[in-house]
């Protein structure tokens, strides 16, 4: 069973409350599935853009369906969304005494409702409203509105505020977090307290009353055909949702070990581990005494100790240096005057300055 599996245990003895990791861990779970989901999308839209090109374009508005679908499944069935469920949890309306209802029982319906609003649309939005800031930002460095207009104005007001509700939204999470962490709150979300809900763990019971029921809606019959017609369309609901679940069940690692390879942070130190190595420096002969005085400025000649003129570089040690002077040398000792390495006058390179 997905909605129980194996990763669901019976609530230890220290009480029903969630530590603050676990409340942590299933909120970052789903957070980490849109953007796997949404890197995969653009793979097969940038390999095949005729066939895949809607689904990148409308990627916001179909995940938003298929993730009402999966929250509609796990709160009708589990009372706790997907990622609640995963970590053994689920949600009971708030002023609930000892007592507590099973999972099966489902959310009051006003519960209900402003639970799936805040899980799958406050989300929504506020992607929604980034994507808006950022191409507002972009608008604003390459406008063509004029300097007085009063739309411009109106968004770059909005862009110079829109940091600071950003940190207040954030913040407030956050106070909310350190008076969960702290037993001053029973939420470590403000998303909870406006549902009017609590996070408690599964007891042994409630995964008993899990099993009953789906082993009750496969076996149960009904004769009226208006019924049989509303049982096959929640079947069908419920085999969609019950096989996106199975397969973020089976892929939820996979799909966070995706968004952290893609990460930006992650990319630069990719970059820096599968760069090119730069080219050493050529090995100097020291006891040389050419090598000795080389000049202080690269700008100099190693062998007129002048400033070079028409610069040509050797390609066997990398040394610059007056044409007229290199030729010379290279033609009667056939070496590098610095280095010694062994030189024909074809290993002459001129170099062209962007002045010349």
């Amino acid at each position: 069973m997905a909605e129980v599996g194996a990763h669901l245990t019976a609530a230890p003895a220290g009480g029903d409350r969630p530590s603050v990791f676990e409340a942590v861990a299933q909120d970052s779970l789903m957070a980490a599935v849109k953007p796997a989901l949404q890197h995969l999308v653009k793979v097969l839209a940038e390999s095949n853009p005729a066939r895949f090109g809607s689904l990148w374009r409308w990627f916001d508005e179909l995940y938003v369906l298929l993730d009402l679908l999966l929250q509609q499944h796990y709160l009708a069935s589990c009372s706790a969304s997907f990622s609640e469920n995963f970590y053994s949890l689920k949600r009971i309306p708030m002023g609930e005494g000892t007592r507590q209802p099973l999972a099966t029982a489902g959310l009051p319906k006003r519960q209900h409702w402003k639970s799936l609003l805040l899980l799958v649309f406050v989300p929504y939005l506020k992607g929604k409203l980034e994507k808006l800031v950022s191409s507002l930002r972009e608008e604003d460095e390459y406008s063509i509105h004029p300097p007085s207009s009063s739309w411009k104005r109106f968004y770059r007001a909005f862009l110079a505020a829109y940091p600071f509700v950003n940190m207040t939204w954030e913040g407030w999470f956050l106070i909310q977090q350190l008076c969960y962490i702290l037993g001053k709150a029973q939420h470590h979300s403000p998303l909870l307290r406006l549902a009017g809900v609590r996070l408690v763990r599964l007891t042994a019971e409630d995964i008993q009353a899990l099993e009953k029921k789906l082993a009750g809606d496969t076996s149960s019959q009904t004769h009226s055909f208006t019924s049989r017609v509303q049982l096959a369309a929640r079947k069908a609901l419920g085999g969609i949702a019950f096989s996106l679940s199975t397969g973020l069940s089976v892929s939820v690692f996979f799909l966070q070990f995706l968004d952290w390879w893609y990460s930006s942070e992650n990319q630069e130190t990719i970059k820096s581990l599968t760069a090119l190595p730069t080219p050493p420096p050529p090995v100097h002969l020291e006891h040389e005494p050419s090598s000795a005085l080389l000049p202080k400025l690269k700008t100099v000649c190693p062998l007129c100790r002048r400033v070079r003129v028409n610069a040509t570089a050797l390609s066997t040690s990398g040394f610059v240096f007056c044409y007229r002077c290199i030729y010379s040398h290279v033609k009667a000792h056939q070496r590098c005057p610095v280095t010694g390495y062994a030189t024909e006058l074809q290993h002459l390179v001129k170099l062209y300055s962007p002045e010349s």
